[in-house]
C-alpha cells in the first residue's frame, strides 16, 4: 500500500450553512502562520474579523503580503478594494498590484506547509451569499510550487506604499459610500 503524506482536503462554501467555512479556513490560517503568508484574491473586501487577523499578524512580525490586481475588471469593486489599503498597509501588511493586468486567483500560502486555493474571493458575496469552493492543503509538495508562484508573481508586481494608498478627500468620501453597500457589490 503506498505511502501518502499530508493533508489535501476539499471544502466548501454555502449560503445554507450556519458556519462560514471558507472564513474560517482564512482566519484559521492568518492565525496559525508565524513567517509569512501570501494571499491572492482579485478583490479584497474585508469585514472587521479578516481586517483584524491580517493587521495582527504583521504585528506580531509575520511577513503578510496580498497581491491584488494591477488593472481592475471592476471600477466600483476595485475603488472598494483600494479603500482598504492605507489601513492594512499603516498595520504593516505589504500590498502588491500586479502590473501585467487583472489577477483572478484565490490562494493562500503560509510557512511553507500551508495552502489554499479556491473560488472564494476576499469579499462578501463569495463568503456568505455565494456556493464556492476550495481545497485545503497541508505538508504537500505542491505548496512549494504555489510559493514560487507567488514570488515569481510578486517580482511582476508593484509594492503599493503608504503615499499611494491614502486616498484624496472627494476619494475617501466615495470610498467611504461604496463601503455601506460592500455587500452588494
Amino acid at each position: 500500500m503506498p505511502k501518502y503524506e499530508g493533508i489535501v482536503a476539499p471544502y466548501a462554501e454555502t449560503p445554507l450553512d450556519d458556519e462560514q467555512i471558507g472564513e474560517d479556513i482564512y482566519l484559521n490560517i492568518i492565525n496559525q502562520s508565524h513567517k509569512y503568508i501570501y494571499i491572492f484574491t482579485p478583490y479584497l473586501i474585508i469585514d472587521t474579523d479578516l481586517m483584524n487577523a491580517l493587521i495582527l499578524a504583521a504585528k506580531r512580525g509575520v511577513d503578510v503580503r496580498i497581491i491584488i490586481p494591477g488593472i481592475p475588471d471592476k471600477k466600483i469593486v476595485y475603488t472598494l478594494t483600494e479603500s482598504y489599503l492605507e489601513l492594512l498597509i499603516k498595520g504593516g501588511v505589504k500590498i502588491y498590484k500586479y502590473t501585467p493586468g487583472f489577477i483572478h486567483s484565490k490562494v493562500f500560502i503560509a510557512d511553507d506547509h500551508i495552502a489554499t486555493v479556491g473560488t472564494i474571493n476576499l469579499d462578501y458575496r463569495s463568503l456568505y451569499l455565494h456556493f464556492e469552493c476550495g481545497l485545503y492543503l497541508e505538508n504537500v509538495k505542491c505548496i512549494q510550487q504555489i510559493k514560487e508562484d507567488a514570488l515569481e508573481t510578486m517580482e511582476q508586481s508593484h509594492l503599493v506604499t503608504k503615499e499611494e494608498a491614502t486616498p484624496r478627500f472627494f476619494k475617501s468620501v466615495w470610498q467611504g459610500i461604496l463601503r455601506l453597500f460592500a455587500p452588494l457589490l
